[in-house]
């Protein structure tokens, strides 16, 4: 049988947990925000029309920090349109995905379900067909206490008091030729260095995040975040990354190793930025923001729109409804390993997007909401994933892929929170046909642990989901045969698997 092993140490630390790794996405695209988070005639439906049924999946998915309104949205949006009198409020195209746009729900519903919802805000601002006025504008309304236009706008609209959002997106994916207001290097960081001074002086302590590459494919990737940091270096505290992973050419192998793809995309960011700052001759370290990142059937979709009929504007259509099977559930596991494992470096991070869209949650309109195979990972590394995450450099067996050459079957990362006295591991075996028996020697002295739970998820029928009619066809089950003796974690990892242990100190 094929083996693998690595050894944890207290000594050996990356980076704290960041709470804001678990963020997700809510953009005004398909049925994400109509008929997922917002139907006032559900059965389930708050007094404010908010679903409780996706609000109980979100608060139970462990979501920290929610983006939002988008995404391509944005770059068209006009924050105005989603404030006051709903009876009021303009119908509008939205060019980015076909559609049109009633603005039912705006920034003042947003922030009252993200209360419910327990979560953070990250509010992206329209940099496409706007600018700095109107950036100043919406966080005035956002966040001023004092009797001004806007704060008094607010007020009059239900929130009496400001909203202390904190973390603001200087715009969306503008290196791309599909975007509103698509825009070069030289012109988004002039742009976003002009609104990121204005915000701070409005606000001195607002965290900015500045668009960096919407995949590390483009052809001008690492050059952007070169130019646009040039620019905004001193103004800004993140770069963003964009990522998504497509099973559809059926490379299997390859797709399961998609987290070497994020690995390499987070070291060439990295790098750039620093590079940048080391000519500015700053202290200051970029952060990277990894706001977009998920599993999607691209080919599918450009199959599908291609074939749209482009004179239909229909509200909230179905659009990119993946249904995830088993595979696509391990990759997102080990997609959260590595994020976790560049927590020095990535401290927020959106799987894209939250219900219907590419999502971990699915709802139908008057039906049921359930959970995807990819809301089992993610709500299980969100819950164990505490203290600081340790580095691990596991060894074993290699398999080569026709997109990254050579890669491990086996990865993993862990986390030791100290003052709990908990160890959780979080570990994929890539391997299609084979299990992998792994060791892990704890090196924590003197200490003694127990295993607590233990969770895998997997199938022998890897292409298995969750339906409306089966939604729990594909769930976590209590990892068999896993022990710790003469302080040695010991477990086999099915093929095509992900797993998580929570050990504690005796």
């Amino acid at each position: 049988m094929l083996s693998a092993s690595f050894r944890l140490d207290p000594a050996f630390t990356v980076a704290p947990v960041s709470r804001r790794t678990f963020g997700s996405f809510v953009e005004h695209m398909g049925r994400c925000v109509y008929t997922g988070i917002y139907e006032p005639a559900h059965s389930t439906a708050d007094a404010d029309g908010f679903r409780q049924d996706v609000l109980a999946l979100t608060r139970e998915l462990g979501v920290s920090l929610v983006r939002y309104p988008g995404g391509n949205f944005v770059s068209g949006y006009r924050w105005e349109d989603g404030i006051g009198p709903v009876s009021e409020r303009p119908t509008r195209r939205d060019l980015a995905w076909h559609c049109l746009e009633t603005n039912e729900v705006g920034v003042d519903e947003f922030v009252k379900w993200a209360g419910k919802a327990g979560v953070e805000v990250m509010y992206a601002l329209n940099l496409g067909t706007r600018g700095v006025q109107e950036a100043l504008d919406v966080h005035e309304y956002l966040n001023q206490p004092d009797t001004t236009r806007l704060a008094e706008l607010r007020r009059l609209n239900g929130a009496d008091k400001p909203y202390g959002i904190k973390l603001f997106c200087l715009g969306n994916e503008l290196d791309g030729p599909w975007q509103t207001g698509h825009k070069t290097a030289q012109e988004y960081g002039r742009l976003a260095a002009e609104t990121a001074r204005a915000l701070r002086s409005a606000e001195p302590d607002l965290e900015l995040v500045a668009v960096g590459s919407s995949s590390s494919a483009m052809a001008t990737f690492a050059t952007w975040e070169s130019e646009v940091l040039e620019h905004t270096y001193d103004a800004v505290d993140f770069i963003s990354a964009h990522a998504y992973y497509d099973p559809s050419d059926g490379d299997v192998g390859s797709f399961l190793a998609s987290a070497v793809d994020m690995d390499h995309f987070v070291h060439s960011v990295v790098a750039t930025a620093d590079s940048v700052g080391a000519r500015l001759k700053s202290k200051k370290r970029i952060m990277v923001s990894f706001d977009e990142w998920n599993v999607w059937r691209q080919a599918d979709f450009a199959s599908g729109a291609s074939a749209a009929n482009p004179d239909e504007w229909a509200v909230a259509p179905r659009v990119i409804e993946d249904e995830y099977d088993v595979t696509d559930a391990v990759v997102v596991g080990s997609l959260l390993i590595s994020l976790l494992r560049h927590s020095d470096r990535v401290t927020a991070a959106c799987l894209a997007q939250l219900v219907n869209v590419i999502a971990p949650i699915r709802s139908e309109a008057g039906g049921p909401a359930w959970r995807q195979t990819t809301f089992h990972p993610f709500a299980i590394t969100s819950r164990l994933a505490r203290g600081q995450v340790l580095r691990v450099e596991p060894s074993g067996p290699t398999y080569e892929t026709a997109k990254y050459g050579d890669v491990p079957m086996v990865d993993a990362v862990a986390t030791h929170d100290a003052e709990a006295g908990e160890v959780s591991v979080f570990v994929v075996n890539r391997n299609q046909g084979e299990p992998v028996t792994l060791s892990v020697p704890l090196g924590f002295g003197a200490r003694t642990f127990e295993i607590t739970e233990a969770w895998t998820l997997t199938d022998g029928d890897l292409s298995a989901s969750n339906t409306v009619d089966a939604p729990d066809r594909v769930v976590p089950v209590a990892t068999e045969g896993v022990t710790v003796e003469d302080e040695i974690l010991r477990l086999e990892l099915p093929p095509v698997s992900w797993s998580a242990i929570r050990l504690a100190a005796r």
